[in-house]
């Protein structure tokens, strides 16, 4: 059965209990099982220092959650985020339009899907030279 693929990283507030944090993260897994998706990875970063503060916090607990399910299923899962006051920050991504959760899962469980680095930092820039051509261009109609 092919569903979109999704991935969501959100941000909970690092000073609660172990308990509420554990209580937190099984909330948004339910909710996507409830919504009829599939849970492919759910990932635990841990405690990290923030790029900047959030909401009056510099640390938060990063959690990762790859996911698979019908279209509606991320509108949900971010309508019960957003309504979380333990929720600093969250961010949806559409990994795949049609993905086979069962093969993901497999994927996952052998390593063959990276999830990305664990570090929390400023992301570097990569450059592919296009931005000298388009500013040549620009130059060019300028009459410079």
């Amino acid at each position: 059965m092919k569903m979109k693929y999704y991935e969501t990283l959100y941000i909970i507030n690092a000073n609660l209990a172990d308990e509420d944090y554990e209580a937190t993260v099984t909330k948004f897994n339910d909710v996507v099982e409830k919504n009829k998706g599939v849970l492919v990875k759910v990932d635990e970063w841990g405690k990290k220092t923030l790029a900047y503060k959030i909401k009056k916090f510099n640390k938060g607990y990063y959690v990762l959650l790859l996911y698979c399910g019908k279209p509606g299923i991320t509108e949900a899962l971010e309508r019960a985020l957003k309504l979380d006051e333990r929720i600093l920050k969250y961010q949806t991504i559409k990994l795949s339009d049609s993905a086979d959760p069962e093969a993901l899962k497999a994927k996952v469980e052998k390593d063959e899907i990276k999830v990305p680095e664990k570090e929390a930092g400023p992301a570097e820039e990569k450059s592919s030279g296009m931005d000298s051509k388009i500013e040549e261009t620009q130059e060019d109609k300028n009459g410079l």
